[in-house]
């Protein structure tokens, strides 16, 4: 078992701080590193309004461990010709310069799907069950971008691969954080998100803004980081409430390269 770095994402939603990831603990395996993706300042509108959110801050320091999954073939020249035939309408360019050129990912997980354990926050106030449902969605809307990765939804926190949690606030202007792991083949083993329920100066969240803090921090857990185009919803003040052609295109490029770096 190896001592994990852990690059945090965090996200900052507008609206008093929108959206973040937190990442609660990450399981498994024997992990030589870990990464962690940069959320985004997430602006989703209320009444046509949009406030500002802070910039992201990086948090935490997790270990884990895992059994490795194999290095992929990595041909520098040909990854290089893959992502300028398909950078036009998405922006992988963004995710490189953001991640020294490098690139993470999960391996395929379509024979054996990620298990997803999202908690119930019964005890918070302002908590409605439809939040869960809103969750699940914005893992499901990601899967049906084509990428080969699938999510199944579990009730045993223990078995899974992916914990959403939830909390009043965060005293930051941010409303919720992603942590994920990688090894040192750049692969994702393992990733948690926590959302909460109120802006930091009190305002509780509705579903459709839970949707959209959940679709902003799921991308960040399958790899993407934050995009300059805010009419994207990685963008680090995200204004939109679903995910655009080129959230899409950037997510199906990423999942056909190789992970590591492409210098």
């Amino acid at each position: 078992m190896k001592r994990t770095d852990f690059m945090l994402m965090a996200t900052v939603v507008a609206m008093g701080g929108w959206i973040a990831v937190q990442a609660d603990a990450v399981r498994h395996g024997s992990v030589s590193q870990t990464q962690q993706s940069a959320a985004a300042i997430v602006d989703v509108p209320r009444a046509n309004a949009h406030d500002d959110g802070d910039a992201s801050t990086p948090t935490g320091v997790v270990s884990a461990s895992r059994p490795h999954d194999a290095a992929p073939a990595r041909d520098l020249s040909d990854i290089r010709r893959r992502i300028a035939e398909g950078e036009n309408g998405t922006y992988i360019g963004d995710i490189l310069a953001q991640r020294d050129s490098a690139l993470a990912r999960w391996p395929e997980r379509l024979v054996d799907p990620l298990r997803v354990w999202i908690q119930a926050g019964d005890s918070i106030p302002d908590w409605k069950p439809e939040f869960v449902d809103q969750t699940r969605d914005a893992f499901v809307t990601w899967q049906n971008t084509g990428v080969p990765v699938a999510f199944v939804f579990t009730r045993d926190s223990s078995s899974a691969d992916v914990h959403v949690t939830w909390r009043d606030h965060f005293d930051e202007q941010i409303s919720g954080k992603t942590m994920w792991a990688r090894d040192e083949n750049w692969w994702i083993v393992d990733a948690n998100i926590t959302i909460a329920l109120h802006h930091n100066h009190g305002e509780p969240l509705d579903a459709s803004a839970v949707r959209a803090i959940a679709l902003h921090e799921v991308g960040h857990l399958l790899g993407l980081d934050h995009a300059s185009d805010t009419t994207n919803i990685m963008t680090a003040r995200v204004r939109v409430r679903d995910l655009s052609n080129a959230d899409r295109a950037t997510m199906r490029l990423l999942y056909t390269l190789p992970p590591g770096s492409v210098k």
